[in-house]
């Protein structure tokens, strides 16, 4: 193979912080910019809707989600990476792609055309009123009663919670770390998440555009609910427009040794879930990457269904509801962008990896301190002072809320996703694909589960979500400082691993940082 040296000149101090791109590699990075911006697009919908939908509810709100998430997204992630790990071994990368975001994409169609405008007709009432009359009869388990209830609108919020663990994170991330060399990821992966955090700024747009339209009126949708038409309709039309870009950023634009290299994982380099976790067992490297993920996906479970709650007690219509956490995505994007575009790939650049994953836990804790403090201490000073968070009335507590979702999540799409996907490019490619099946499908899905756990243990002791407050506030902040461990010892693997792997590949940084050697 012949061996070529490509010598690119150093940033300029203003480019190498703003726009740390070569010129060449524009053709790579523009279409996997846009396809991240619209499955985020997409998954910050679905989010929304499956919210505004489900806690709204007769005989709902925010005690059904640990319910949700513990009886139905974790035996679904189960689920869907098993299927996930099957479709890999017997097809190819692109191939993976498109089945299972067909698979989507046909079920969001079906809910779109019967299951949600009839799902009055769909709804178990003679089930639900048996379990609560005769076997449920504790105030603690009405979470689990409107789930089965109504069942069709549960499994709609299962299926948008897949969409960020399988086509976010396992199709998009996986793809991503595959095609992407570490020095070009600690400047891509900034601008992916610009791409995220700008489609949260979009939905707002979105969603106000959308309320302001004269839309044709959908006879089978009831009134109140013609916007969940409107809003699936067009995750359906995106759906199909990301995979033509899929189609075309691998047939088209991505080096043929890529390809190559797909073709050979899949021949050569068969795997199941026993070996992933098989994986798991020996390396401490993946072990620290499981405990951090799952620990924040506890946190923000926790912290969510306290949000939802104190949301759900001032907008108990769905289209209102819909419209503030629209809103709220606004606020988040625009603070994860700024994020992304002066903080996150220049710490990661100047500081290292350790100091940038520690920002994540430590925005989480300074916005605890300060939501869960409102929480703990509202009964007492009953401080309603503040009027309108983005045009509608809520209380103080709520806002400390919104300020923890907008900051903990903009930290979330920028600086903690850019870490984490980070870590996985020095592995090989057949452990790339096991560390991401093992932390993308299922250790996120249990975090998420073992908050709810939490939650309905707490339930069926205090019976109601306020009661819980005191305990959960406790278990947060000791949640943060195992975060935060995590987070240094992974640091001292990390920087050694990603050393390896500039050595393997033939990539040598001079004192400027700037300057680039690579063989080709």
């Amino acid at each position: 193979m012949k061996e070529e040296i490509k010598i690119v000149k150093p940033f300029g101090l203003v480019r190498s912080f703003l726009w740390p791109i070569y010129s060449y590699e524009l053709k790579k990075l523009v279409p996997m910019f846009c396809l991240f911006f619209l499955i985020s697009f997409s998954y910050n919908l679905l989010r929304n809707m499956k919210i505004s939908v489900v806690v709204t509810l007769k005989n709902s709100g925010a005690q059904v989600i640990p319910y949700l998430k513990i009886a139905g997204v974790l035996p679904g992630a189960l689920f869907m990476t098993y299927i996930f790990t099957k479709l890999v071994n017997k097809y190819t990368r692109e191939q993976v792609f498109y089945l299972m975001l067909s698979g989507f994409l046909l079920y969001f169609l079906l809910f779109l055309l019967f299951l949600f405008p009839y799902q009055n007709c769909l709804e178990l009432n003679k089930a639900a009123d048996f379990l609560i009359t005769y076997i449920f009869m504790s105030e603690g388990f009405s979470g689990l009663i409107s789930i089965v209830r109504h069942w069709n609108l549960s499994l709609f919020y299962i299926l948008s919670e897949m969409w960020s663990a399988i086509v976010l994170s396992m199709l998009f991330w996986g793809f991503a770390n595959e095609v992407t060399k570490v020095n070009e990821a600690k400047r891509f992966y900034a601008i992916f998440a610009l791409g995220a955090n700008a489609s949260g700024i979009f939905i707002g747009f979105f969603i106000n555009w959308l309320e302001k339209l004269d839309l044709i009126y959908i006879s089978f949708y009831n009134y109140k609910y013609q916007w969940v038409f409107y809003q699936l309709l067009a995750i359906i039309i995106i759906g199909l427009v990301i995979m033509l870009l899929f189609f075309i950023l691998n047939n088209y634009i991505l080096e043929k040794d890529i390809v190559v290299e797909k073709v050979i994982y899949k021949n050569n380099n068969l795997f199941s879930l026993k070996e992933c976790f098989s994986y798991l067992k020996k390396s401490r490297y993946l072990t620290y990457i499981v405990i951090i993920v799952i620990i924040y996906n506890i946190i923000y479970n926790l912290s969510d269904v306290l949000w939802t709650y104190k949301v759900n007690q001032v907008y108990n219509n769905s289209k209102d509801l819909n419209s503030y956490i629209s809103r709220i995505s606004l606020v988040t994007g625009i603070i994860a962008t700024i994020a992304a575009f002066i903080i996150s790939g220049n710490v990661i650049r100047r500081y290292g990896w350790t100091i940038a994953a520690l920002i994540t836990p430590i925005i989480w804790f300074l916005t605890s301190f300060g939501f869960l403090s409102g929480l703990l201490l509202e009964d007492i000073f009953n401080i309603e002072v503040l009027y309108a968070f983005l045009g509608n009335p809520a209380n103080f507590v709520l806002l400390m809320g919104a300020i923890q979702v907008c900051l903990g999540r903009g930290c979330k799409y920028t600086v903690f996703d850019e870490t984490k996907e980070i870590v996985f490019i020095p592995l090989s490619k057949e452990n790339q694909r096991k560390s991401k099946a093992v932390v993308d499908g299922i250790a996120s899905r249990f975090g998420k589960s073992g908050g709810s756990v939490i939650y309905i243990f707490l339930l069926m002791i205090f019976g109601e979500i306020s009661f819980t407050i005191p305990y959960v506030t406790i278990l947060i902040f000791i949640s943060i400082c195992i975060w935060i461990f995590a987070v240094l010892k992974l640091g001292k693997l990390a920087n050694k691993t990603i050393d390896l792997e500039y050595a393997d590949k033939g990539v040598v940084f001079d004192d400027t940082k700037d300057i680039l050697s690579k063989k080709i």
